[in-house]
């Protein structure tokens, strides 16, 4: 039996910030991770690439969305009222956080951590394209099935454990259209727009199912109190709206911007410029054709 929700604050104070510690324990640490990274190990690594201001901005503000998916009113509310809430929180950690994390990382660092003599055969099964989307779908399906969404509402220690492997996967989704280290899986151009594209129609399936149902899939948020006039049906239908229309517009921004760059690789190559290919190589791994050089331990 799903046991009857605890709705814990009054419907007038979901604008009330309250303090989430382990939001703020997780977000520090991975900062904290990132400049040790960056400062301190960078360089005791052979050919350690530099650390471009725009991935440090990447990755800070990956961080960033992470707290206000997790520490801020949206958590309250998508804890508290709100259907719609919790899947704008679940948008933001999958399709916001896990891509600018992945951006902010320097490619010398993922080699420094992946390609270790045991961890990479284990990092080339879970970064396969095939199995990284099929985890990570896998994840969205049953965390939100009607029983699972209810046993996490109704126990906050499961609520932040799904939020880590929902980050988590979506990492492991984005790792071969994002990055690009050698001997772990990368997606070309064209494969990134038919790996996104799928990726687009699961998170719809799913939210149609919300969309036309007639009454409340979940029983925590049908006996949810409710504000700003919102019923739990309609609640329910903008939640299937920022699944089904917000996600398929940031995962086709994505898919444009790997057209434009597939295009514009091929136009340089039709130009015979293959220098110019190398050093858009280099430049994604913080490196240039002039600094690629031994750095001693």
């Amino acid at each position: 039996m799903i046991p009857i929700p605890l709705h814990t604050a009054p419907t007038d104070a979901w604008y009330t910030w309250h303090f989430h510690p382990d939001v703020i324990v997780l977000c520090v640490g991975l900062l904290i991770a990132y400049w040790y990274a960056v400062s301190v190990w960078r360089p005791h690594l052979i050919d350690a690439g530099r650390v471009k201001r725009r991935q440090v901005a990447y990755y800070c503000s990956g961080v960033a969305v992470i707290y206000i998916a997790g520490g801020t009113p949206i958590h309250d509310l998508s804890e508290n009222w709100l259907l719609s809430a919790h899947m704008l929180q679940h948008l933001l950690f999958s399709l916001v956080a896990a891509p600018l994390l992945l951006a902010g990382v320097p490619t010398w660092l993922w080699e420094a951590l992946l390609l270790r003599k045991i961890i990479l055969p284990i990092a080339r099964v879970v970064l396969n394209p095939l199995v990284a989307i099929g985890f990570f779908n896998g994840v969205i399906v049953i965390t939100h099935l009607p029983e699972s969404m209810n046993f996490t509402l109704n126990h906050h220690w499961f609520h932040f454990f799904v939020h880590v492997l929902i980050v988590s996967s979506s990492l492991m989704m984005w790792f071969p259209v994002i990055t690009n280290v050698p001997r772990l899986p990368h997606l070309t151009y064209p494969y990134q727009m038919a790996y996104l594209f799928v990726q687009s129609l699961i998170p719809s399936v799913v939210g149609s199912f919300i969309t036309f149902s007639s009454s409340p899939v979940y029983t925590f948020y049908e006996q949810a109190p409710r504000i700003w006039g919102l019923s739990a049906v309609q609640d329910q239908q903008m939640g299937a709206f920022v699944m089904k229309i917000v996600g398929s517009l940031i995962l086709w921004t994505f898919i444009g911007v790997a057209f434009f760059k597939w295009y514009s690789k091929e136009q340089a190559e039709d130009k015979g410029l293959p220098l110019a290919e190398v050093e858009e190589e280099l430049r994604e791994i913080g490196l240039t054709l002039s600094d690629r050089r031994p750095r001693l331990r």
